[in-house]
């Protein structure tokens, strides 16, 4: 059976309550959502936690798919992918606000303004290098922390658009950063 036909099944089976659908679903596909999760986060326990989160959103919303939108993978990528996001977003919340409280550590040592002065010089280099579509969608998601549907709505332009401009100008950027 087509893997695809198979999760659309197993996904089909777990909208009506069957608990081991929903098992043998997580068997097939947690490995590859796992893989996308550690790649965003970079740490084995945030990784798993929003796999695990996202199988509770998967759980509870899997009446939700709709076939016409795309395939099951797809669908559940997407929903680790938001987690993962958000997860980041949150950390960086986070950092924020305890460096606003921090007292007494000096946060302008000559030492970390060089190296983040180095970071920035490094990344607008290679962000004047992509597109400039890549570099608008790039700064409007990852900077101003827009979602992609957002970043659609403010360019006006397709979500499949928005989406392969961001992956192209992540990976130029990666290219560029890792020379």
């Amino acid at each position: 059976m087509d893997p695809n036909q198979q999760a659309l099944r197993l996904l089909s089976a777990t909208a009506q309550g069957d608990r081991r659908a929903f098992e043998e679903l997580y068997q097939h596909t947690a490995g590859k959502l796992y893989a996308i999760s550690i790649q965003m986060l970079r740490r084995r326990d945030l990784a798993e936690d929003a796999v695990q989160e996202a199988f509770v959103r998967i759980w509870h919303n899997a009446g939700e798919y709709q076939q016409e939108k795309g395939n099951v993978l797809t669908w559940m990528t997407t929903i680790v992918r938001y987690r993962a996001l958000d997860m980041l977003r949150a950390a960086k919340s986070r950092r924020e606000s305890d460096e606003e409280t921090e007292e007494g550590e000096d946060e302008h040592s000559p030492e970390k303004e060089l190296y983040a002065e180095r970071d920035r010089a490094l990344i607008d280099r290679c962000m004047d290098l992509l597109e400039t579509q890549q570099r608008h969608v790039i700064q409007l998601a990852y900077f101003r922390g827009l979602t992609h549907a957002e970043v659609c709505d403010h360019t006006g332009s397709p979500l499949g658009s928005v989406k392969t401009w961001i992956r192209r100008g992540l990976e130029r950027l990666k290219r560029c950063i890792d020379v």
